[in-house]
Order: structure tokens, then sequence, then C-alpha cells
């Protein structure tokens, strides 16, 4: 039987495609490589299409012994999300509306689903449990949660059982250095500063200096994307041997400022990295870290790279053979 994943052209997908593939599991991915890459998959069954499209979807499950799905097709901008929530709205909920549906149609009863930190929004307490409350502070966040919640009532009223991870900031790139982070426009701040050590942009702009953090910059939590791909994966094996639904947080247990990672970034790279500050972004608490306890003692998970050097080194090797993306070198 096989895997579907969604969005499995994009960053985190193609890295959980290479982590299923490596555990021999059987993959079929479906994106529409609006911020995909085709290029970065190998040796899988591709469906170029929109999750919205049910005919699609309805394709792939006819066609294919479909054990379970792992979702990543989203949109997953904050400051996007907070002009136009509409487009959240309808990219992120009722897309997942309409593969849900789909799944019950054909009777496939296993979801790992990619949530996020801006579920819990402004955190109350550090580091943030799986038990604190959900009070999103963006479009994102919220479209998030509402999804989580919608696979919640759907395991009461037809069995689908999920699994929802809630994780932090993914950087860094696959240790052999074949696949990597490409978007068009780059949002994320690891692959913006070492554009800057590049030399495709000048300087790297900091967004607000003023938070209540140590050095008024904002502190995420980050982690390698392959730590991540192996949590994927790890999810799956409990849905097999559970049946039960969860949630799990995803992160190192340790945050970095903004100032931090630039640090680090110029001793990695071995490039000054100039960089400019510019007004808050909206949506943006100010800290984000998470405890992994509960995704260490149940699925057995814990990060193989955690370090911020070691995050930023594998994604300096990516950028520095593809300093085009998945485009020409």
């Amino acid at each position: 039987m096989a895997i579907l994943v969604t969005g499995g052209a994009g960053y985190i997908g193609s890295h959980t495609v290479a982590e299923l593939l490596a555990h021999k599991e059987e993959v079929v991915v479906m994106d529409n490589l609006r911020t995909g890459h085709a290029e970065a998959l190998q040796g899988v069954k591709f469906y170029e299409g929109d999750i919205r499209d049910r005919s699609v979807l309805d394709r792939i499950f006819g066609e294919n012994e479909i054990e379970a799905v792992i979702h990543f097709a989203a949109s997953s901008l904050v400051g996007e999300s907070v002009s136009e929530p509409l487009a959240y709205y309808e990219n992120n909920l009722l897309a997942s509306h309409t593969l849900v549906s789909a799944m019950v149609a054909h009777d496939v009863k296993k979801i790992v689903f990619s949530s996020t930190a801006a579920t819990y929004g402004e955190p109350k307490s550090i580091p943030i449990l799986e038990t604190d409350p959900t009070e999103p502070t963006s479009p994102y966040g919220e479209t998030k949660l509402a999804m989580e919640k919608m696979f919640r009532w759907c395991d009461g009223a037809y069995g689908l059982k999920s699994i929802s991870l809630r994780y932090f900031n993914a950087a860094g790139a696959h240790m052999d250095g074949h696949i990597g982070e490409d978007h068009t426009p780059e949002s994320h701040l690891i692959p913006i500063i070492l554009q800057v050590a590049l030399g495709q942009r000048e300087h790297i702009g900091i967004f607000g200096d003023d938070y209540a953090t140590a050095d008024g910059t904002c502190i995420r939590d980050y982690i390698h994307v392959m730590d991540l791909a192996n949590a994927h994966w790890r999810a799956l094996e409990y849905l097999r041997k559970e049946n039960a639904s969860n949630v799990f947080n995803l992160g190192n247990g340790t945050g970095f400022s903004v100032n931090e990672v630039i640090e680090t970034a110029r001793k990695v790279t071995n490039h000054p990295i100039p960089a400019k500050v510019s007004p808050r972004r909206a949506g943006d608490p100010a800290v984000l870290i998470a405890s992994s306890e509960k995704a260490q003692t149940v699925l057995g998970w814990k990060p193989q790279w955690g370090d911020l050097e070691t995050i930023i080194e594998s994604a300096w090797k990516w950028h520095q053979s593809h300093p085009n993306g998945f485009a020409a070198k």
C-alpha cells in the first residue's frame, strides 16, 4: 500500500518523501507545483493537481491503494494571511475539506497533518506544551487550527485517525545536499540570510527590534527539516500501531533570536551579512519555543541535527551548490 503525500514537491514535503523512501515506503505525491518543484522528487508516482479538485483526488484514490495521507498542501505565510485571509480559508480549510471528503469516500482513515506552532498565537508560557491554549494571531494559524478540529470531529463521525504535528521553524537541507529550500519569493529567515552571503541580496531585513527579548528581536525554535521528516514517518508508524489520533509539538526546545541566527550564519559563511531593521510584521509573536517531550516519549522521536550551526551548514551546502534553487545552476 502507498502513502499519498499532498504538497510533496514542497520544501518539507520533498524531504519527508525522501525519508519515507529511505524507510522503503511506496509513495504517491500530489502537488500543483505552484510553490513546489518536480525536480525535488525521485522514485515516486507523481500527480500534478490541486487538492481543491475532487476529480483529481478521486483519480488518485481510484488508481492507487492508499493506506494513509501525509498532508502538507497549504498556504503558509503569516503576513500574507493577514492581508489575504479569504485566500487562506480557501487554500487551507476548504482544500482540506475536499481532501478529507475524498478520503472518507474511498475509506482511507489515516492522516498525518502538517500543522504549526502558529496555532498557539502569543504563548502564555515557554516552552509551549500541547495542552496550552490555542489562540492564533493570524488567519494562517487559525486555518491550521480549524483543520485540526475538523480532523477530530471526523474521527468521531467516520473513524478518521489523525496526527497533527505542530512544528516550529523548519530549516536546513537534506544532509547529502540533493534537495533543499527553494521558495519564490523566499520568505524564511535562514535562506534569505544565505542569499545575502551569496551576493543575491544587499542585506537582511530584521522585522522589529523592540520585542520583549534579550536583544529585541524575535526568538524562534529552529528544527532541521530532516528531523521533521523523520517525525512524520514516526507519526505514520504510530497510526499503524495505535490507530489513535493525537497532537504533537516538534521543536528543539531551544530558541534563537534573529540576531543570533544572523551571527551564526556569518560564522558559517565567513561573510559579513549586513542587516537593517524593518517594521514588525503583523501576527508575529515575540517568542515561540516548543516542548517536544511528548513526541520524544510517545513517538520515540529525537532531533538528530539540533544545533543551529549544523542546521545552517546544511542549508549553506545546498545554497552554494544550487544558488538558483532547482533552476539551472
